[in-house]
Protein backbone atom coordinates (compact mmCIF):
# COMPACT_ATOMS: atom_id res chain seq x y z
CA UNK A 1 0.00 0.00 0.00
CA UNK A 2 1.60 3.23 -1.18
CA UNK A 3 0.11 6.50 0.12
CA UNK A 4 1.33 9.77 -1.33
CA UNK A 5 1.58 12.55 1.28
CA UNK A 6 3.31 15.07 -0.99
CA UNK A 7 0.61 17.69 -0.35
CA UNK A 8 1.41 17.83 3.38
CA UNK A 9 4.36 20.30 3.25
CA UNK A 10 2.38 22.74 1.09
CA UNK A 11 -0.69 22.50 3.31
CA UNK A 12 1.40 23.00 6.45
CA UNK A 13 3.13 25.99 4.92
CA UNK A 14 -0.23 27.45 3.87
CA UNK A 15 -1.73 26.90 7.37
CA UNK A 16 1.36 28.43 8.97
CA UNK A 17 1.02 31.54 6.82
CA UNK A 18 -2.70 31.74 7.57
CA UNK A 19 -1.97 31.52 11.30
CA UNK A 20 0.63 34.29 11.10
CA UNK A 21 -1.76 36.48 9.13
CA UNK A 22 -4.59 35.94 11.61
CA UNK A 23 -2.30 36.76 14.54
CA UNK A 24 -1.23 39.94 12.77
CA UNK A 25 -4.84 40.98 12.10
CA UNK A 26 -6.01 40.11 15.63
CA UNK A 27 -2.96 41.78 17.15
CA UNK A 28 -3.67 44.97 15.23
CA UNK A 29 -7.39 44.83 15.99
CA UNK A 30 -6.90 44.41 19.75
CA UNK A 31 -3.78 46.49 20.16
CA UNK A 32 -4.00 49.06 22.99
CA UNK A 33 -3.51 51.80 20.43
CA UNK A 34 -6.74 50.84 18.65
CA UNK A 35 -8.84 49.40 21.50
CA UNK A 36 -8.72 52.26 24.00
CA UNK A 37 -10.40 55.52 23.19
CA UNK A 38 -8.31 58.63 23.13
CA UNK A 39 -8.89 62.02 24.74
CA UNK A 40 -10.09 63.29 21.36
CA UNK A 41 -12.80 60.57 21.34
CA UNK A 42 -14.00 61.68 24.78
CA UNK A 43 -14.00 65.32 23.68
CA UNK A 44 -16.01 64.40 20.58
CA UNK A 45 -18.50 62.41 22.70
CA UNK A 46 -18.98 65.45 24.97
CA UNK A 47 -19.49 67.70 21.93
CA UNK A 48 -22.04 65.24 20.52
CA UNK A 49 -23.93 65.25 23.83
CA UNK A 50 -23.97 69.05 24.12
CA UNK A 51 -24.68 69.61 20.44
CA UNK A 52 -21.74 72.01 20.29
CA UNK A 53 -23.00 74.18 23.17
CA UNK A 54 -20.55 75.33 25.83
CA UNK A 55 -20.15 72.93 28.74
CA UNK A 56 -19.52 74.85 31.96
CA UNK A 57 -17.33 73.51 34.75
CA UNK A 58 -19.06 73.16 38.13
CA UNK A 59 -22.32 72.02 39.77
CA UNK A 60 -21.37 68.39 39.08
CA UNK A 61 -19.56 66.30 41.67
CA UNK A 62 -18.13 62.94 40.66
CA UNK A 63 -16.69 60.56 43.23
CA UNK A 64 -14.57 57.64 42.11
CA UNK A 65 -11.77 55.89 44.00
CA UNK A 66 -8.40 57.43 43.08
CA UNK A 67 -6.79 53.97 43.01
CA UNK A 68 -8.68 50.92 41.75
CA UNK A 69 -7.20 47.44 41.98
CA UNK A 70 -9.58 45.90 39.42
CA UNK A 71 -11.36 47.87 36.70
CA UNK A 72 -14.25 45.38 36.42
CA UNK A 73 -16.39 46.90 39.21
CA UNK A 74 -15.63 50.50 40.05
CA UNK A 75 -18.06 52.41 42.26
CA UNK A 76 -19.05 55.72 40.73
CA UNK A 77 -21.16 58.43 42.38
CA UNK A 78 -22.39 61.52 40.56
CA UNK A 79 -24.41 64.34 42.08
CA UNK A 80 -25.56 67.62 40.58
CA UNK A 81 -26.51 70.79 42.43
CA UNK A 82 -30.16 71.20 41.48
CA UNK A 83 -33.41 71.77 43.40
CA UNK A 84 -35.15 69.20 41.13
CA UNK A 85 -38.31 71.30 40.79
CA UNK A 86 -40.60 71.48 37.78
CA UNK A 87 -38.85 74.64 36.59
CA UNK A 88 -35.25 73.67 37.43
CA UNK A 89 -34.10 70.07 37.16
CA UNK A 90 -31.50 67.74 35.67
CA UNK A 91 -32.70 66.01 32.50
CA UNK A 92 -29.77 63.66 32.07
CA UNK A 93 -26.39 62.70 33.47
CA UNK A 94 -23.90 61.41 30.91
CA UNK A 95 -20.74 59.60 32.05
CA UNK A 96 -17.71 59.63 29.74
CA UNK A 97 -14.54 57.58 30.33
CA UNK A 98 -11.78 58.75 28.03
CA UNK A 99 -9.82 55.47 28.20
CA UNK A 100 -12.61 52.96 27.54
CA UNK A 101 -13.17 51.42 24.08
CA UNK A 102 -16.46 53.33 23.89
CA UNK A 103 -16.11 56.59 25.83
CA UNK A 104 -19.83 57.16 26.53
CA UNK A 105 -20.31 54.66 29.40
CA UNK A 106 -23.95 55.41 30.16
CA UNK A 107 -26.67 58.03 30.41
CA UNK A 108 -29.15 58.32 33.28
CA UNK A 109 -32.35 60.22 32.55
CA UNK A 110 -34.04 62.12 35.39
CA UNK A 111 -37.25 64.09 35.90
CA UNK A 112 -38.46 66.38 38.70
CA UNK A 113 -40.17 63.30 40.15
CA UNK A 114 -36.75 61.66 40.64
CA UNK A 115 -36.51 63.76 43.81
CA UNK A 116 -32.71 63.85 43.82
CA UNK A 117 -30.08 64.56 41.23
CA UNK A 118 -27.59 61.92 42.26
CA UNK A 119 -26.78 58.45 41.02
CA UNK A 120 -24.57 55.64 42.28
CA UNK A 121 -23.53 52.72 40.11
CA UNK A 122 -20.66 50.45 39.19
CA UNK A 123 -18.79 50.78 35.92
CA UNK A 124 -16.02 48.98 34.06
CA UNK A 125 -12.86 50.93 33.35
CA UNK A 126 -10.31 49.76 30.82
CA UNK A 127 -7.35 51.79 32.06
CA UNK A 128 -6.20 54.64 34.27
CA UNK A 129 -8.06 57.68 33.03
CA UNK A 130 -10.19 60.74 33.57
CA UNK A 131 -13.92 60.09 34.01
CA UNK A 132 -16.28 62.93 33.13
CA UNK A 133 -19.88 63.52 34.19
CA UNK A 134 -21.96 65.89 32.05
CA UNK A 135 -25.27 67.16 33.45
CA UNK A 136 -27.87 68.28 30.97
CA UNK A 137 -30.29 70.73 32.60
CA UNK A 138 -33.89 71.37 31.56
CA UNK A 139 -32.98 74.93 30.49
CA UNK A 140 -30.57 73.55 27.88
CA UNK A 141 -27.35 74.28 29.77
CA UNK A 142 -24.62 71.71 30.34
CA UNK A 143 -22.39 71.37 33.39
CA UNK A 144 -19.45 69.08 33.97
CA UNK A 145 -17.21 67.57 36.59
CA UNK A 146 -14.38 65.08 36.36
CA UNK A 147 -12.19 62.80 38.45
CA UNK A 148 -8.96 60.91 37.83
CA UNK A 149 -8.52 57.25 38.69
CA UNK A 150 -5.60 54.86 38.50
CA UNK A 151 -6.57 51.30 37.47
CA UNK A 152 -4.01 48.57 38.18
CA UNK A 153 -5.88 45.69 36.45
CA UNK A 154 -7.77 46.77 33.33
CA UNK A 155 -11.26 45.70 32.31
CA UNK A 156 -13.15 45.96 28.99
CA UNK A 157 -10.39 44.34 26.94
CA UNK A 158 -10.73 40.63 27.70
CA UNK A 159 -11.38 38.32 24.78
CA UNK A 160 -14.47 36.23 25.32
Amino acid sequence: MNLDFSFQPNRRRWLGRLQKLSLLVIGTWFSPLTVFAKKEDATKAIQDISGGKAVQEGRVSIVIPPLVENGNLVVLKVSVESPMTVTNYVKAIHVIAEGNPLPNIFTAYLTPRSGTSSITTRVRLADSQTVWAIAQMNDGSFWSGHAETLVTLSACTELV
